[in-house]
C-alpha cells in the first residue's frame, strides 16, 4: 500500500471521528482550545491504537471481532446519542465534565469511533503494511480532523443551542444504524 492509498484510508477512517466530533462541537457552549486538543487526541490516540491492536491479533481473533465488531459500535453510539438527547431535554450536568463531555464518554466514543481502525489493522496485517507508520499517519490525520470536526459543530451548536445538541444524539444514533447496517448488506 502507497502513501497516497493510505492518506485515502486515513481520512476514511477519520470520518465518524471527525462526525462525533462535530456532534461534540455542537453541545459546547464556548470552543476551549484545551477541550478540543483533548477530545482531537482522544479520537487520534484511539484510532492510531486501534489498527496496531487489529494488526497484532489478526490471526488469532479475526472472526470473532468481525462478528460483533459492528454490535459494539451500534450499542456505543446509539446509547451515547440517546443519553446527549436526554440530557439536552432534561439539562442536567453530572459527573466529572469535559466542556459537555465526560472522560467516560470520551472513552466509549473513541473505542465506538475506532473499531472500524481496528479491522483496517487486521487488514494491514494480511498486506504486510508497516503498522507505525500507517497508525502514525491515521491517529494525525483523525486529530486535525477532529479539531475540524469540533470547530464546525460549534460554529452551528452556539446559533442552535438545545436543538444542535438533540441534532448531534441523533447523529450519533445514525452513525451506530449505518454500521449495522452496513455490516448486514455485507452478508
Amino acid at each position: 500500500m502507497g502513501i497516497t492509498e493510505l492518506l485515502f484510508v486515513a481520512v476514511g477512517l477519520s470520518m465518524d471521528a471527525f462526525a462525533v466530533a462535530m456532534c461534540k462541537g455542537l453541545g459546547m457552549k464556548t470552543v476551549k482550545h484545551g477541550d478540543t486538543i483533548i477530545i482531537a487526541a482522544f479520537f487520534g490516540l484511539f484510532q492510531a491504537l486501534m489498527p496496531c491492536a487489529g494488526y497484532f491479533i489478526a490471526h488469532s481473533f479475526s472472526e470473532k471481532i468481525k462478528s460483533f465488531d459492528h454490535w459494539a459500535a451500534f450499542f456505543l453510539l446509539g446509547a451515547i446519542g440517546f443519553n446527549m438527547i436526554k440530557e439536552a431535554v432534561n439539562d442536567n450536568e453530572v459527573g466529572v465534565r469535559l466542556n459537555n463531555t465526560s472522560i467516560k464518554e470520551l472513552l466509549a466514543l473513541s473505542v465506538a469511533t475506532s473499531i472500524d481502525a481496528l479491522a483496517a489493522g487486521i487488514g494491514f496485517a494480511l498486506l504486510d503494511v508497516n503498522i507505525l507508520l500507517s497508525a502514525g499517519i491515521i491517529g494525525i490525520i483523525t486529530f486535525f480532523l477532529s479539531i475540524a470536526g469540533v470547530c464546525t459543530g460549534y460554529l452551528f451548536g452556539s446559533r442552535f443551542e438545545k436543538k444542535s445538541e438533540i441534532a448531534g444524539g441523533i447523529i450519533l444514533i445514525i452513525i451506530g444504524l449505518k454500521t449495522l447496517i452496513s455490516h448486514v448488506t455485507q452478508l
